[in-house]
């Protein structure tokens, strides 16, 4: 490999920090900037005034579920390669399949594992 084959990816690490540069010089030199009000501090909500706190409060659930959503979706996209490459596998006598349950029977056993916890009920 010789250095020419690295300008390609120098110059899209250059183009990038650029855009970033040009990117914050901007925002400070067009920001908004000036006495701070109680109504330039609100947030714009259809033209009316907000209500109540702009921090609302979530209970832990919608928090637990969506790291669960994320964790299964993960190892979802795990199973994607393998299917899409099984028939290679086959074609040249690889074992495959046990490896692939084994990973099925742990996602199974963590989705039984979080049942029996109660992680998934809404309400108890």
């Amino acid at each position: 490999m010789e250095i020419a084959d690295y300008y390609p990816i120098l110059v899209q690490v250059v183009i990038a920090f650029g855009i970033g540069a040009v990117v914050l010089v901007a925002s400070h030199i067009f920001g908004q900037r000036g006495k701070k009000t109680a109504i330039k501090d609100t947030p714009y909500e259809c033209g009316m005034l907000a209500e109540g706190s702009g921090h609302a409060r979530f209970a832990v659930k919608f928090y637990v579920t969506a790291m669960l959503f994320i964790l299964f979706d993960i190892e979802v996209v795990f199973l994607i390669p393998w299917a899409l490459v099984y028939r290679e596998f086959l074609a040249e006598n690889l074992p495959i399949l046990m490896p692939i349950f084994f990973f099925l029977f742990v996602l199974v056993l963590g989705l039984a594992y979080e049942l029996k916890k109660g992680a998934i009920e809404w309400e108890k």
